[in-house]
C-alpha cells in the first residue's frame, strides 16, 4: 500500500499535455448514451437548451459516461454487467482507448477523473469473491490501468469526486450478481448497502451504513453538491407495499443523514433512477422512470413533482433541472421542451466546473 500511495500521489503532482477543449466540440453541458430509430447506439454532448452538440457511436447499449474536466474526451461505459468503457475523442469520434477489466471483473456502468484528469476510477464487481473494487488508470498514459482497491462494500454502481479533490465517494449497492445469471440479485436477504469516503490512495475515511429498516435500500445513483453534501437515490428490493423513502442527503462533515419521505417506495414504484443537486445543496432533484414522476426537494420538503412518461436523466441547470426521456424528450423545469429522435438512456451527466468555464 505505501508503495501505491506514494506512486499515485506522483501522479496527481504531474501536469497533463494540453488538448482540445469542450467548447471544441460545440461547448456543451451535458453527455447522455441513447438509442437511434435504426437501432443504432450513440454517445450524445448537449447543450444549455437541450440542443445535440455532437453524436458518437456506440458499439453497444451504454450507461452513464464520465468527461474529463478539461480535454474533450468522454468515457462511456456499457450497462452493467459490462465489460467495457471506451474513450471517445469528442472533436472526431475516434475511439482512443477500449477499457476492459482483468479476468474475473465487470464494470458497474460508470466511473470518475480525479481533479486534474490523471486518473479515472471505475466501479468493478470482482466475480468471485462478491467484493466491489474500484480501478485505477492512468489518463496520460493511453488510460494504462495502474491498480485497484476495495470499495467499501459489495455492488459499487456509482462514483463520483467530493469537491475537495482528495476523496471519492461510492454507492455501494449491497447487491451481489454474478454474469452467469445475469442481473439476477443473489443476496437480498443478506444485503448492507452503504455509502464510502476513500482517499485517492484507497484509504477508508468514512463509511455511512443505512439504518436496519433499509436494509433492501439498494444505494444506486450520486450527486455531490459544491459543499460536499451528497444526495444518494435509492432502489428498493422489498415488497413494494413497504413504505420507506428512496431518496436521501448526507453530508459527512457533519455527519448528518437526510431522508425525504415523499420520495417513497409505493409512491415511485420501489425505483429511482437518478438524482441531481443544485451546487449550493440547496435543491435535489430525482426520478423514476417506473412511476414516470420527476421530483424536486427544495431544504429537504417537496418543491414540485411533474408526470413525464419514462423519464430518467436529470442534471441541474443555473435556474432548475434539466431531465431526458426514453421517449426522446429533453425538458426543464423553467420551461424548456425540446424532442430528439433519440430514445435517452439512463443518466444526464453534467460537465464539471472547469468545463463549464471553458464552455462558457
Amino acid at each position: 500500500m505505501p508503495d501505491r500511495r506514494f506512486f499515485i500521489s506522483g501522479l496527481l503532482a504531474a501536469g497533463s499535455a494540453p488538448r482540445t477543449t469542450w467548447a471544441d466540440v460545440g461547448a456543451p453541458r451535458y453527455l447522455s448514451a441513447g438509442k437511434r430509430p435504426d437501432g443504432a447506439y450513440v454517445l450524445c454532448g448537449l447543450n444549455a437548451t437541450g440542443d445535440i452538440t455532437f453524436q458518437l457511436p456506440l458499439p453497444a447499449r451504454g450507461h452513464a459516461a464520465a468527461a474529463h474536466p478539461t480535454v474533450a474526451q468522454a468515457v462511456a461505459f456499457a450497462r452493467r454487467p459490462g465489460t467495457f468503457a471506451i474513450v471517445l475523442d469528442c472533436l472526431t469520434g475516434a475511439e482512443e482507448a477500449r477499457l476492459t477489466p482483468p479476468t474475473g471483473r465487470h464494470f458497474y456502468g460508470h466511473g470518475t477523473f480525479s481533479e486534474d484528469g490523471d486518473l479515472l476510477f471505475t466501479t468493478e464487481n470482482d466475480i468471485e469473491s462478491a467484493r466491489g473494487m474500484i480501478g485505477v488508470w492512468d489518463v496520460r498514459r493511453a488510460y494504462n490501468r495502474i491498480g485497484d482497491f476495495p470499495s467499501g462494500g459489495i455492488g459499487p454502481h456509482d462514483i463520483k469526486l467530493i469537491p475537495d479533490g482528495e476523496t471519492l465517494v461510492v454507492a455501494n449497492g449491497g447487491i451481489e450478481t454474478h454474469p452467469e445469471t445475469g442481473r439476477t440479485k443473489l443476496n437480498i436477504p443478506t444485503m448492507r448497502p452503504n455509502l464510502s469516503y476513500l482517499r485517492l490512495d484507497g484509504a477508508l475515511s468514512d463509511q455511512l451504513e443505512m439504518p436496519s429498516a433499509h436494509r433492501k435500500n439498494s444505494i444506486r445513483h450520486l450527486a455531490v453538491a459544491r459543499t460536499g453534501a451528497v444526495a444518494f437515490a435509492m432502489q428498493w428490493q422489498g415488497d413494494l407495499h413497504e413504505d420507506l423513502p428512496l431518496l436521501g442527503m448526507h453530508d459527512p462533515k457533519k455527519d448528518q443523514l437526510q431522508l425525504m419521505e415523499a420520495a417513497s417506495v409505493r409512491h415511485m414504484n420501489g425505483y429511482l433512477g437518478s438524482v441531481a443537486i443544485t451546487s449550493d445543496g440547496g435543491r435535489v432533484a430525482t426520478t423514476s422512470p417506473r412511476s414516470g414522476m420527476l421530483q424536486v426537494f427544495q431544504n429537504g420538503q417537496l418543491q414540485d413533482e411533474i408526470a413525464k412518461s419514462d423519464v430518467c436523466g436529470v442534471a441541474p441547470l443555473e435556474d432548475g433541472f434539466m431531465s431526458t426521456t426514453g421517449t426522446g424528450h429533453v425538458t426543464s423545469t423553467n420551461g424548456l421542451n425540446k424532442e430528439h429522435s433519440i430514445a435517452w438512456d439512463n443518466h444526464l451527466v453534467r460537465l464539471n466546473g472547469s468545463n463549464r468555464h471553458r464552455c462558457s
